[in-house]
């Protein structure tokens, strides 16, 4: 009886759990011939151990699941919103069992602070999927390395030389070229729609190009790069948001059932030879001077200044793959966040045309209608700065952040998080909570002009964390502060903006690696100033 009851569930299983692989016909049925003995295993297993142990009592309340594959079944494509109405039904903290992985996700800002501040180190590592593990040199780098001496070094490396105010001031000149360009581009279309989405993703890619190797690389080389590495960039985004069976049962793993593992190697090794053969050519070059000219501390990339870090004596230095590996997350990590970050901006300026015009009236005090937009600018900007602050409120680039990984077991809020636990926290929600935002729900800039030393970027406040907290915040926040202020800046003092004729505008979002807009922002700019000579 309890065997046909078995297979009865299996049945079940094989045919709600369709949805979440994406494989070919005989992946599908090498995957569920596989399924098949794994369950029957757990199953002997399961029942083995029923009568001398059942669940702790202490961990998190949670929906049930069913054998072997948990709650899988039951997850919506929103999971931000899908976790949030299980917060409203279990409470801020709640367990999930993905496949044979225990998962716990928490949705208030009390308990974040008691994970990211008071257990930081027991929450301080990251556990890479597949594709990352095989993307980023083994995970050997800032965002998926182990809290380690050697990611330590790395961080303060990448932080210390890179996101320091003097390197990033050293490199403006080679933002400003792609800002320069993007605005040209878009004087040439005016009049016409243009995908906001598309135009900042581009921009940004080649302005973190430039700033990784734009002194290294010249004329028709950097364009062939440029556009090589956009589209690994474009690949790599497209399959980290796959869902994989390998990572939700490691013991299928072998198998790279939907060929993720392959296409992941396949891309590393294709960004692996781009990274060789421009540090080659910077190799070549004299890269240190004794005195440099004024010139070349405007124009000094990253590359640059990590090769001149390796010969100098007495200071920690990275290996040859570590080095490749912070340009990596430099793209990887910068890009598609801050893209989507603007494209949300926009389309809320459009649904809310006053904002853009209190934005634009502040660019013209501090600006000039006869000047172009420059980083110096960005200080004397705060109505402007507080727009993206609040855009990162509503629509946080990473809504879920990435997983943290308990190295230990611990108790948060009177449960036990095992050790091996991934914790996601759904910043989404606590973005929204009327416990800690007045009006949550309104897109209302001003409220980060009331209180703008409590709401910065830092992770301080636990009721605002874009960009995390504790030892696993991001760690080129100042670097992405930089880029998203002055292009917005730029678009919006240069050109009006409006949505094309009989177009509805659409603010639904579509859950991913990063929070995207359903339909991509289609908007039509004209010209602002009347100086046709700054558009050149």
């Amino acid at each position: 009886m309890t065997f046909i009851l078995l297979n009865k569930i299996f049945r079940f299983l094989c045919g709600s759990c369709s949805w979440w692989w994406q494989a070919n016909d005989i992946q599908a049925i090498v995957f569920l011939s596989v399924l098949i003995i794994t369950f029957a295993i757990t199953t002997f297993g399961l029942l083995s151990k029923t009568s001398t142990k059942g669940e702790l009592p202490s961990l998190p309340p949670g929906p049930r699941g069913l054998p072997l594959v948990g709650n899988l079944p039951f997850l919506k494509p929103d999971l931000h919103k899908y976790y949030s109405h299980l917060a409203d039904i279990y409470g801020p903290i709640f367990k999930l069992h993905l496949g044979n992985k225990l998962c716990v996700v928490v949705s208030s800002s009390s308990l974040a602070k008691e994970i990211l501040k008071d257990h930081d180190a027991t929450f301080a590592n990251h556990n890479p999927p597949i594709a990352a593990f095989h993307t980023s040199y083994g995970g050997n780098d800032i965002l998926w390395n182990q809290h380690v001496p050697d990611w330590r070094m790395m961080r303060k490396i990448f932080f210390q030389e890179l996101m320091s105010k003097t390197s990033l001031d050293a490199c403006y000149n080679l933002r400003k070229q792609e800002i320069q360009q993007m605005v040209r581009e878009v004087y040439a279309k005016i009049g016409t729609p243009i995908d906001i989405g598309e135009l900042t993703f581009v921009t940004l890619l080649d302005m973190i190009l430039n700033m990784l190797w734009g002194g290294t690389l010249k004329g028709e080389e950097k364009t062939r790069i440029g556009v090589e590495y956009r589209k690994v960039v474009g690949e790599l985004i497209e399959l980290f948001g796959k869902s994989n069976v390998s990572d939700m049962f490691p013991i299928l793993a072998r198998f790279d059932l939907q060929g993720i593992e392959r296409k992941a190697k396949e891309l590393f090794l294709w960004a692996d030879r781009i990274l060789d053969s421009v540090i080659n050519e910077r190799l070549k070059m004299e890269v240190v001077q004794e005195k440099p000219s004024k010139d070349d501390s405007q124009n000094k990339d990253f590359l640059q200044i990590l090769l001149e870090l390796k010969q100098q004596d007495g200071k920690a230095t990275l290996s040859m793959k570590q080095l490749k590996a912070l340009l990596q997350d430099a793209i990887v990590a910068g890009v598609e966040t801050t893209s989507v970050t603007l494209e949300w901006a926009f389309a809320e300026m459009m649904r809310n045309p006053n904002i853009m015009r209190k934005a634009q009236e502040e660019l013209g005090k501090v600006v000039g209608m006869s000047n172009k937009v420059e980083e110096s600018h960005i200080s004397m900007l705060p109505y402007l700065s507080a727009m993206v602050k609040e855009t990162l409120r509503l629509y946080p680039a990473a809504p879920l952040l990435i997983p943290h990984y308990a190295n230990q077991s611990c108790t948060i809020g009177q449960f036990t998080i095992p050790r091996g636990t991934s914790v996601f926290f759904n910043i989404w929600k606590i973005h929204r909570d009327p416990e800690g935002w007045e009006d949550p729900l309104e897109f209302f800039p001003e409220r980060f002009l009331r209180d703008n030393n409590g709401y910065d970027y830092k992770g301080n406040n636990f009721n605002y964390l874009p960009f995390g907290s504790g030892r696993r915040i991001c760690v080129g926040i100042s670097l992405a502060e930089r880029m998203s202020t002055y292009m917005l800046a730029s678009l919006l003092h240069s050109f009006e903006w409006k949505i094309p004729e009989n177009v509805e505008l659409d603010l639904s979002e579509e859950f991913g690696v990063v929070l995207k807009k359903r339909t991509p922002l289609v908007i039509i700019p004209t010209q602002r100033l009347s100086n046709v000579e700054l558009y050149i």
